[in-house]
């Protein structure tokens, strides 16, 4: 984290982070995010089918607040996931203790977990481990910092973003802290796993706050894949505070734009992190019938074992490329498709380019970041994509996870 981050922490939230003894490695494992006053809130929550008890919760809390929370809790190393009615206990239970630490209602506490399903959460540890935390609550950006730490599973590095910018003269600040690395295919909606959390000092009224991250979410989170697999308990959280006395109203591009520029930062950084990767691939898809139309085609080529195989060797086998869209199930040419690595011709007209170079297209694919452009030359639509390599170190984290 850079020293920049100091003065770059939104005003009204205090953090911390303590060793409540769900890791087994022994590190932090439970941190808070505490607002000075009861703050606006927006969520977006995973479109998995089976969701871990704490997005029924949230889900619930927000409901019965208007959207208002003053305690975020979230632990790491259970995902309090297909544990039945004894999940939504130790979920609630949480919510009426950190209440009682903080002063507030259980009904302005939002719970989150991460770690392994199937396993009964251990709510008395989390419990027990509140006074400690209040203790230890800080706004500076070693407490900020303790939280990225602190909810990490098999991440190899903390991931946060920050920005500013002036409203009416008043300084506004928006930071955010995730953590993501495999399991990693978000599907949010309001229409191992994924947790962001984004803050600001602005003051911006709940509803509107929702439609803001309705439109940073579509852009960031549900453009990012590591290996297709939806998570039971992807949750992205959105509070202002209100400290600046700036007001934020409905249409701010200005505001939009970097709150959009903080959620794609945070997205990207989750992929790059991604279980056993060697390569980050920006996947720039055009010419499609619409632009869901181009998502589709990417999330074919990102969600190819096949492709995802041929990327981690640098292999430049375009012509997986072309089965996966040719599979995807969007309108297609197949004689009018064109694809470049980089700045490479590698595909014309849905044949092999006269000048294609295999030598360097090898090259520019050992690069750990590359691109790929593919025009479908059939409409408008467009994406850009974010995804990786499928390597053996993957399966090697995932071969034992639990165990």
């Amino acid at each position: 984290m850079s020293d920049v981050s100091g003065f770059l922490i939104p005003a009204g939230f205090r953090f911390a982070a303590v060793k409540a003894g769900l890791k087994a490695s022994g590190r932090t494992d439970f941190a808070v995010i505490v607002a000075d006053e009861a703050a606006s809130a927006a969520a977006a929550y995973t479109a998995n089918r089976i969701t871990a008890a704490p997005i029924a919760v949230d889900k619930a809390h927000l409901q019965a607040t208007g959207g208002r929370v003053r305690v975020v809790a979230i632990n790491a190393g259970n995902a309090n996931c297909a544990a039945g009615q004894a999940g939504l206990e130790a979920a609630y239970a949480t919510c009426r203790a950190a209440a009682m630490e903080f002063g507030c209602r259980p009904e302005e506490v939002f719970p989150s977990s991460t770690g392994v399903i199937g396993v009964p959460l251990p709510v008395e540890k989390l419990v027990a481990a509140l006074p400690a935390i209040q203790a230890n609550l800080g706004a500076e950006s070693e407490n900020f910092q303790q939280v990225a730490r602190a909810i990490l599973t098999t991440d190899l590095v903390e991931k946060t973003a920050f920005a500013r910018l002036t409203v009416d003269g008043k300084e506004v600040r928006v930071a955010a802290v995730g953590k993501g690395s495999g399991m990693i295919h978000p599907r949010l909606v309001p229409h191992a796993t994924m947790l962001v959390y984004i803050l600001t000092d602005a003051e911006i009224e709940p509803a509107t706050l929702q439609g803001m991250l309705n439109s940073a979410v579509e852009v960031s989170f549900n453009r990012i894949s590591v290996d297709g697999d939806t998570s039971t308990n992807d949750t992205v959280l959105l509070l202002a505070s209100g400290a600046s006395g700036a007001r934020v109203e409905a249409g701010n591009t200005e505001f939009q734009a970097v709150l959009t520029q903080v959620a794609t930062s945070l997205a990207r950084q989750i992929v790059a992190d991604g279980e056993g990767v060697k390569h980050v691939v920006e996947l720039r898809v055009g010419g499609a019938v619409s632009d869901a139309e181009a998502v589709v085609v990417a999330k074919a080529i990102a969600h190819s074992p096949l492709v995802k195989t041929a990327w981690a060797g640098s292999d430049p086998n375009w012509g997986r490329l072309m089965a996966a869209i040719g599979n995807s199930g969007a309108a297609i040419d197949p004689e009018r498709i064109d694809i470049w690595f980089g700045d490479l011709r590698i595909c014309r007209d849905g044949g092999r380019a006269a000048e294609m170079d295999v030598a360097a297209a090898h090259v520019y694919l050992k690069q750990p970041e590359f691109s790929i452009t593919i025009d479908l030359h059939q409409g408008d639509g467009s994406c850009v994509f974010w995804t990786t390599d499928l390597t053996a170190e993957y399966v090697r984290i995932n071969a034992d996870y639990s165990t």
